[in-house]
């Protein structure tokens, strides 16, 4: 290792605002998470055209992951900047960290066999503790009841710990993937992971739905049994009738101070009416139904329309939509007499709409899959559900 190298070293964290998907997100720095390379999704982003980029996490270069185990046998994932990739992560670098406070503390992973789906179980103060300090009093999450998560955290002796949790899924994603990694590799194999933008970091309680879309779900390199697989997802779920679906969702809840989550297996369940239903939670936050964000948008899923009506040859399957708000609303000029008043309208910031997840995207001229099957056109299941959710969303600004 070089002098700077050894500084450099990121200890990641799971990212506490993933509401869906099966892959473990991470925490790299305030702006930037981090995922597994693959490479279909690599050559995405660097032939992204250029119309699509403000509708896509920017991405930010690759970094090198490895397993560390310390003396008590908790694991935790390193981040190597300075391997392999100096030109994309130099100046990630230089914005980071004091370099004593970038290697934050350890966190500890206690697997738990007794809950549903797997999920790790952790000690109220483990909990409390870890993100507190990487996100300092901002995350109080309520959980779905499938979750069980509230008896999950229990306190040393045994009583449960106030109601107080994280969105369990991603917690869910990131215990899975470290035994994953702790299975398959050794401590010192790296493992590349893409570096993207935090699209929510500028948000003090990031309200997110998390949005499968699309009328095909599976990969052009998917398995016979795993099509049929996801096939039936969408036949029985609505994908097939809407062209999307919900994949994971929260909601901060201004009553109570806690956000609201829901994962996909809730999402899968949902009719049509009970999509829109769910929409409509969506925006309610508590007290109220937030339609000063409808116009807003619904202008920006149709700009997103008019640049995916022009993309020849992609398919977007398997890939999720984000729409993004913050749960606390702007009062600054009623509270602070403040000269301006709130500019009503169309704030672009306050609203978020961005495309993620395009490891089964497809191409042509994709670097990392050079004869993939040939598509003409715009990808049309993709536009169905496109046009159905702004559909959706018109009628509750009508009110209907």
């Amino acid at each position: 290792l070089g002098p700077g190298e050894g500084r450099a070293a990121v200890l990641l964290q799971p990212f506490v605002h993933q509401v869906g998907g099966h892959t473990s997100m991470l925490t790299y720095d305030e702006h930037t998470i981090c995922k597994p390379l693959v490479s279909q999704e690599l050559s995405f982003y660097e032939s992204l055209p250029l119309a699509m980029r403000q509708f896509t996490p920017q991405y930010k270069g690759i970094v090198s992951v490895h397993l560390k185990k310390d003396s008590l046998g908790n694991l935790t994932l390193i981040a190597s900047p300075g391997l392999g990739q100096p030109d994309s992560c130099g100046r990630l670098d230089s914005a980071g960290a004091d370099p004593a406070v970038t290697l934050w503390h350890k966190c500890k992973w206690v697997s738990s066999a007794s809950s549903e789906h797997g999920l790790v179980k952790w000690s109220h103060t483990q909990v409390t503790k870890t993100f507190k300090d990487s996100c300092p009093g901002k995350m109080l999450l309520r959980t779905d009841l499938q979750y069980h998560t509230d008896s999950l955290l229990e306190d040393a002796n045994g009583k449960q710990a106030e109601r107080k949790s994280y969105n369990p899924w991603g917690l869910h994603c990131h215990r899975q993937h470290l035994n994953r990694m702790s299975s398959k590799h050794n401590e010192n194999k790296l493992q590349q992971f893409l570096l993207l933008e935090n699209v929510v970091s500028k948000y003090s309680y990031p309200c997110i739905l998390d949005l499968k879309m699309g009328t095909r779900q599976h990969g052009d390199d998917a398995s016979e049994e795993k099509k049929a697989r996801h096939i039936k997802k969408c036949e029985q779920s609505t994908s097939a009738s809407l062209g999307v679906r919900v994949c994971g969702m929260q909601v901060y809840q201004a009553d109570t101070g806690h956000f609201l989550c829901k994962d996909k297996y809730y999402g899968r369940k949902l009719s049509p009416e009970g999509f829109r239903q769910t929409l409509r939670q969506f925006l309610c936050n508590g007290n109220q139904l937030r339609t000063d964000l409808l116009e807003p948008i619904i202008l920006r899923l149709k700009a997103l329309l008019s640049v995916i009506r022009k993309q020849s040859s992609y398919r977007f399957y398997s890939s999720s939509l984000l729409i993004i708000y913050d749960g606390q609303e702007h009062k600054e000029s009623a509270d602070h007499h403040l000269p301006f008043p709130k500019s009503h309208g169309t704030n672009p910031s306050r609203v978020d709409v961005r495309m993620i997840d395009f490891a089964h995207t497809t191409f042509k001229g994709s670097k990392s899959n050079p004869n993939p099957t040939p598509y003409d056109g715009p990808d049309h299941g993709y536009i169905f559900g496109l046009e159905n959710l702004i559909k959706i969303l018109q009628n509750l600004s009508e009110g209907k």
